[in-house]
């Protein structure tokens, strides 16, 4: 059997089950390789502490998290070389594609691992995946140049096949979705087949991570959660959204006019209703998850009859468990709600980006009416599940005013929870071409990370603007834009 050596290179100082992990874990366990996890999240050295960040944001409300875990004093390179020295892995992997996309700063795992692994010795086969090979293979390969293989697209099935040749002593250069170098000359292999079928993918196991990682702030409570996904694929193709990168790579490239993929039934993908509450179940019994923090990247595009028997499994079942989940303001009516409910979801999660119809249309590919935004918002209200309004501030052409409008619109919507990110040129999408080329962006951007720092060179709104409209976006939708001048004058003096 190989050993493998999985890299969880979190910088946000707390809890993330980024999905990857426990789905290529499980896949590789089933063949019979050995898996550890070493897992960066609480090491003092590293991490960047998000959550304090966003509550005094006031995008979270405090909690008690602070005293469920226990941040670790070491050196952080020093423990990854012993890791490695007692371990003695055959493969060294980190970052990849999951429903959970570029969430929680996973877009930028490649570069983090990257950075731990170049302080180290090893004879191991590094190899990393994830969004950034997919959408640049020759550039990843240039960049990340300590990495000796790179995989495109979805790399479960992949990366198990590597292990089993390793085992077995075999080639490996002619898998399928990989990236490597010969004579200094990049080679890009041929696409994977995409996973059509998730139950495909072995069941994922959430044991490699210690038992702190599954504790999670929500709604002011410390809750103990997973990231989760029941589906992978969007039907919408936002020009923002590195889903499009994805969808471009499996070969889904044509667009109707609403922002919609053709043949997207193709590309929407789902696990059955009994492999998802097999595992809810399990990780509720086994690890006393409470909460499941359903990454899909939009809930209500799943396959209805799936969901509604899930919907039934649950509802019998007497699990004291409850979902968040994310969709978009056009998929929630009173007969949705019904099957949230159902299904236990506790809070929704939705997309506004700006306030501006117009912006949204012609600059983002996104087409949902305010009138529908306000009714998403409004029916969830009436049903007693919690909302959540996710907002961009930095994006191409954004001007100030576009800022406060979208404040404004918030006010409106009265959400229970506020979440402003900064814009992230994220590789091969369409805004991230258009940010380059009107000078907001390099060709490429180290540490974009959309909650913790912007490195926007915007003409029209900058760097401190920003700082001061991230920091203030949940105070001034709560509160008003009573005093804007006032503590304006008073963050960009200091």
């Amino acid at each position: 059997m190989a050993r493998v050596l999985l890299i969880q290179p979190n910088k946000w100082g707390r809890g993330f089950t980024h999905i990857w992990i426990p789905s290529h874990a499980g896949s590789l366990k089933a063949r019979g390789h050995e898996v550890r996890l070493f897992d960066c999240t609480f090491y003092k050295n590293w991490t960047e502490n998000e959550l304090i960040f966003n509550t005094e944001n006031q995008q979270y409300k405090p909690t008690e998290y602070e005293n469920f875990v226990k941040y670790n004093e070491n050196d952080i390179v020093e423990d990854f070389r012993k890791e490695v020295e007692s371990f003695k892995p055959d493969i060294i992997f980190w970052s990849a594609l999951s429903s959970h996309i570029h969430g929680e700063g996973e877009y930028v795992n490649i570069q983090y691992g990257d950075q731990l692994v170049q302080e180290i010795k090893t004879t191991a086969v590094k190899i990393a995946g994830g969004l950034q090979p997919t959408a640049d293979p020759k550039g990843a390969a240039s960049r990340f140049s300590n990495i000796d293989y790179f995989v495109r697209g979805e790399s479960e099935l992949v990366l198990t096949e590597i292990a089993d040749k390793i085992d077995d002593k075999e080639e490996i250069t002619n898998v399928n979705g990989l990236i490597w170098k010969k004579d200094n000359q990049v080679q890009i292999n041929k696409p994977q087949n995409i996973i059509s079928n998730m139950d495909n993918i072995s069941h994922y196991d959430y044991s490699v991570f210690d038992d702190q990682i599954f504790f999670r702030p929500y709604n002011g409570k410390v809750l103990r959660s997973v990231d989760y996904e029941l589906s992978r694929g969007c039907a919408y193709a936002c020009s923002y959204c590195v889903e499009t990168t994805i969808q471009r790579y499996y070969g889904f490239t044509e667009i109707t006019n609403l922002g919609t993929l053709k043949n997207a039934s193709a590309y929407l993908r789902n696990k059955s209703a009994k492999r998802v509450f097999d595992e809810i179940k399990l990780l509720n019994e086994k690890f006393n998850i409470q909460f499941f923090r359903c990454q899909d990247t939009n809930f209500l595009t799943i396959n209805h009859a799936m969901l509604k028997e899930l919907s039934e499994l649950i509802d019998k079942s007497g699990l004291d468990i409850m979902l968040y989940i994310e969709t978009r303001p056009e998929g929630i009516n009173k007969s949705s709600i019904e099957l949230l409910k159902k299904l236990k979801v506790d809070g929704v999660g939705m997309g506004i980006e700006v306030s501006s119809e117009t912006f949204r249309k012609d600059n983002l590919n996104r087409f949902p009416a305010q009138e529908k935004i306000i009714e998403a918002f409004s029916l969830l209200r009436s049903a007693g599940i919690k909302r959540t309004s996710y907002n961009i501030i930095g994006l191409p052409n954004e001007t100030e005013e576009m800022i406060l409008d979208t404040i404004r619109f918030n006010s409106i919507l009265e959400p229970d929870n506020i979440t402003v990110a900064f814009f992230s040129p994220y590789l091969g999408t369409s805004l991230q071409e258009e940010s380059k080329k009107i000078g907001d962006f390099n060709d490429y951007e180290y540490n974009v990370d959309n909650q913790l720092r912007t490195v926007t060179k915007s003409s029209t709104i900058d760097k401190e603007l920003l700082n001061f409209y991230k920091k203030n976006f949940s105070k001034f939708v709560r509160d008003g834009l009573n005093e804007l001048e006032h503590l304006k004058s008073i963050y960009l003096k200091n």
